[in-house]
């Protein structure tokens, strides 16, 4: 991660020509356009994920080009973090030089509290609808806005759904070592002991070769329950050497594990997960049905997680760019329109608190059975019945 001091040092040479056309009066891409960034992992170990929601962004731009609606072409510029924090300063600083006038993300944790400052620096509203870490908001990055539950609410809903719907006295909470990872397992703990529940902690770093040693000390510790903080390219083999070890506890992950890869990557050993993620099924879902099958028909594959709360991101800036001017709009009118923004989407009605904190926390749960990803429902539903 990169040291906060150093930043504010580097930030202003680094950026400092750029943010006088991000907070001027120039829109991007020249002429009748506007340009949008996406960034997130488009390479590396995790670029499903951030093709989902590349994805949403794509459709939601081609969609709004094809509409007749408004008198500006948007033009879309992609910058790849894959989502490493070290990978996340040449990625916001690719973006502020193409003047662009929003960007949707960063999409994971550690590259939002990287590459926020810089955003804030060139004026830039910086959308994640994804980054989860509870403190990306109370750091004073002017320009990021979170829409999505943060992992308080989706830790704490971990832990209501042991407490409340299940039997399970002991937990182990296992992290990747991650920013994301770290910061999902700390609530979920806490929320865990709140709740009355033993906790065993552990932590597994990322890219582990082998997994066998950890499926070893999570049965060991003789727990009926594990939450895994972490993404689907290490909770597969998890997955898989606690089949092998005979793990019979009840096992929940995040939206970070809520990926067809990883029932690819686990086989018949990620039957019986649960999922947990501030994210709908837009398949199943009347409001986005639509969306879903305009997204099979455009990528020949049905939306994954976050497609539609990208869309919806994308959507919202592409409206409130027409509604600050169009072509004569730029980055600090869009930014002060989405702060104040109230804009209903076909996943959930998008605003923000002063901090840039999106105001609806429901957590949704899934279920891989017979090698598929199925909707529960909400965790709040779900913890009534």
């Amino acid at each position: 991660m990169l040291n906060k001091n150093l930043v504010k040092v580097v930030v202003p040479l680094a950026v400092g020509a750029l943010a006088l056309t991000g907070c001027g009066g120039e829109s991007g891409g020249g002429g009748d356009t506007v340009r949008i960034a996406f960034q997130g992992p488009l390479s590396g170990d995790n670029v499903q994920l951030g093709q989902n929601m590349e994805n949403g962004v794509k459709l939601a731009i081609d969609q709004a080009n094809a509409s007749g609606e408004y008198d500006f072409e948007i033009e879309y510029f992609p910058t790849d973090d894959q989502g490493q924090p070290d990978k996340a300063t040449a990625a916001a600083q690719k973006a502020i030089s193409e003047n662009v006038i929003a960007v949707v993300g960063p999409a994971f944790s550690g590259p939002a509290d990287t590459a926020a400052e810089y955003y804030a620096e060139a004026g830039i509203a910086a959308v994640s609808p994804s980054a989860t870490r509870p403190d990306l908001t109370t750091k004073g990055y002017g320009s990021f806005l979170r829409a999505v539950p943060n992992d308080s609410a989706q830790g704490a809903g971990m832990a209501r759904y042991f407490a409340e719907s299940t039997d399970a006295e002991k937990i182990v909470v296992v992290d990747d070592t991650t920013d994301y990872g770290v910061g999902l397992a700390d609530v979920a703990e806490a929320s865990l002991k709140e709740a009355g529940l033993d906790v065993v902690r552990q932590s597994v770093p990322q890219k582990t070769p082998d997994y066998s040693a950890a499926a070893k000390n999570v049965v060991g510790a003789n727990a009926d329950g594990l939450i895994y903080a972490g993404y689907y390219e290490d909770a597969g083999p998890f997955a898989t050497k606690l089949a092998e070890e005979d793990f019979e506890g009840i096992a929940i992950s995040g939206d970070g594990t809520k990926d067809a890869q990883f029932v690819e990557l686990a086989g018949s050993a990620a039957n019986g997960w649960l999922l947990t993620c501030p994210c709908t099924d837009p398949t199943r879902e009347e409001a986005t049905k639509k969306f879903a099958e305009d997204y099979e028909a455009e990528f020949n594959q049905i939306p994954g997680t976050y497609s539609a709360e990208s869309f919806d991101v994308a959507n919202m800036i592409i409206e409130q760019v027409a509604a600050t001017g169009g072509v004569d709009s730029d980055s600090g009118k869009l930014l002060e329109a989405l702060r104040g923004v109230e804009h209903k989407g076909l996943t959930k009605t998008f605003s923000f608190d002063d901090k840039g904190e999106f105001t609806n926390q429901s957590i949704y749960l899934y279920e891989v059975k017979d090698g598929a990803i199925e909707y529960s429902g909400s965790i709040e539903e779900l913890t009534q019945q």
